[in-house]
């Protein structure tokens, strides 16, 4: 049993307390907490982040350890009183760590996807990219350097990203007096606000003393409006996660001189160019209107996200005991499925072609798996002439693309 890795039951407890809030919603007669397509999106986001981290959480772990063994400025015992001290010093951490993600371009291309979402739950806290878990790792490096041992650590990460996750509710109302010290959902709901009395605050995770003391703290007052302030015109997996960095790109190519330069990669969120995006979108075809129709056939989109999980879930408790190839086919399936989902919701008829790509990529690894790699080119073929054939594409496009008029 000591072999079992923990992680893998991350994703059912996920969709547990998922299924238990959207049952609540249902009975409370709140049906506008959730919202179908960015919901989708919000799960297919949460899903990757899982799946990349799994190839480099060891790495974090072992920056830890070097940096304890070799650069630790103190020798910290553990106790409760040390136990105390690195819960305050981890949200403190992470108080500068998410502040500096909304006042820098290059922390914010990372941290925005998590601000994407305009719906309020718990799908929305799994919308973290391995950017920003990258970006924040480097932060957390300040724990193990002033001595607070690596087990201590990832222990409190674990328990400050469980409690972060139960702060993405609108079920739970103001509670006033526990927002003294702690973060509830109404506080983290105004983080996520795009009002303009609501933008950039409330950046603690569990704590809101950092907020009130560094002048960052606002209550609830009027309900707040969930997303960005200019919200993507996309529900593209890909879109989503690298426009701001497009956009970053853009104004550097836009700025003349070092300094101008320089702010475009490290200034100001507030100072970007708005007229940047627009112009991408129809560069790169995101800026499709929001439908008045959505897809009739959802259960596809079920069945594939249902799979992601699934593979991900026995893929987490097994993942020490694979070949390479085994997980570069596992990373690569499920982050096309993913593609896919995205591609759906925007109902793109390209996607089509995805099918082939995760059919060519499983029979080219049943295979290689059975010593008959050189016979790749037979599968293919084969959905070449059943293409020619049968006109799969329009018969496909015609199914899963049905449409109904959006409630």
């Amino acid at each position: 049993m000591k072999n079992i890795n923990f992680l893998a039951f991350a994703m059912p407890a996920f969709f547990l307390f998922l299924f238990l809030e959207y049952k609540l919603a249902q009975r409370r007669k709140r049906p506008e907490i959730f919202n179908y397509e960015s919901s989708v999106s919000n799960i297919s986001i949460g899903i990757a982040e899982r799946l990349v981290n799994l190839f480099i959480a060891a790495s974090f772990y072992q920056l830890y350890y070097f940096i304890y063994d070799d650069y630790r400025l103190f020798e910290i015992p553990s106790n409760a009183f040390i136990w105390f001290a690195l819960i305050l010093a981890t949200d403190f951490v992470w108080y500068w760590y998410h502040r500096l993600g909304h006042e820098v371009n290059f922390f914010w291309a990372a941290h925005i996807v998590h601000h994407h979402s305009e719906e309020f739950n718990f799908t929305a806290a799994a919308r973290i990219t391995t950017f920003q878990a990258i970006i924040r790792t480097g932060f957390w490096c300040v724990l193990p350097f002033i001595g607070f041992h690596p087990s201590m650590v990832i222990t409190m990460l674990i328990v400050h990203g469980a409690y972060s996750f139960f702060t993405h509710t609108q079920l739970i109302g103001k509670i006033k007096w526990l927002e003294y010290v702690f973060v509830t959902p109404s506080v983290h709901g105004v983080h996520h606000a795009s009002d303009e009395k609501y933008l950039d605050k409330n950046y603690g995770d569990m704590f809101t003393f950092w907020d009130r003391l560094f002048g960052t703290f606002q209550a609830e007052e009027e309900k707040p409006k969930y997303g960005l302030t200019h919200p993507l015109k996309s529900y593209s997996f890909l879109w989503q996660h690298f426009h701001y960095y497009f956009e970053i790109y853009e104004l550097w190519k836009r700025s003349s001189g070092f300094k101008a330069r320089w702010k475009a990669v490290f200034g100001s969120p507030a100072n970007m160019d708005q007229d940047i995006r627009p112009v991408l979108e129809k560069r790169f075809l995101q800026d499709k209107a929001s439908p008045n129709q959505r897809l009739r056939f959802k259960n596809y989109l079920y069945i594939q996200l249902g799979i992601c999980t699934f593979i991900l879930t026995v893929f987490t408790y097994y993942f020490d005991y694979l070949e390479s190839y085994d997980k570069v086919l596992v990373l690569s399936l499920v982050i096309l499925t993913l593609i896919n989902c995205g591609a759906l919701l925007e109902q793109r008829k390209w996607m089509y072609y995805l099918e082939y790509t995760r059919l060519a990529m499983i029979s080219t690894y049943f295979l290689y798996e059975e010593g008959l790699l050189v016979f790749f080119f037979v599968p293919i073929a084969i959905m070449i002439f059943m293409e020619q054939l049968f006109s799969l594409s329009k018969i496909y496009q015609n199914t899963i693309l049905q449409l109904e008029p959006v409630e």
